[in-house]
């Protein structure tokens, strides 16, 4: 092998090993995990080519989003487990705590959140099964 071309297969190397990497830190890092609880206030499956499961969690307090208005705090996420989505799927309504990771982008079947919601902590007793 002449010394252009491994000079050639170590720079694609690299380049290869580059792009890897920005692709994994883009989409399958885990930026940040937590617990958000609140009323879960819809969850639904949705999307064109991909369906995915959306949902919305009420969270206590109030927001200002401009002077004079008040809004509720609201969690919106994505879940990509069946099961999980089925059992929010029963306890809509209901106060739930969720634990869930936080991506730097989205992926079109992950869902078209940020947050994927991959556990339930807690269920409020009393809430519909």
């Amino acid at each position: 092998m002449t010394t252009k071309k491994k000079i050639f297969l170590i720079i694609g190397g690299v380049l290869l090993i580059a792009l890897i990497s920005m692709i994994y830190y883009r989409y399958y890092f885990v930026f940040g995990q937590g617990v958000k609880a609140g009323q879960l206030n819809y969850f639904v499956e949705k999307g064109y080519l991909f369906k995915t499961n959306e949902g919305r969690l009420i969270l206590a307090g109030f927001k200002t989003q401009q002077p004079g208005t008040i809004a509720s705090n609201e969690f919106m996420f994505s879940v990509t487990d069946s099961k999980l989505a089925d059992t929010l799927n029963h306890h809509a309504g209901g106060i739930l705590q969720l634990h869930y990771k936080e991506y730097l982008h989205t992926l079109p079947w992950r869902g078209v959140s940020q947050f994927v919601v991959d556990s339930i902590y807690s269920i409020e007793p009393g809430t519909k099964p």
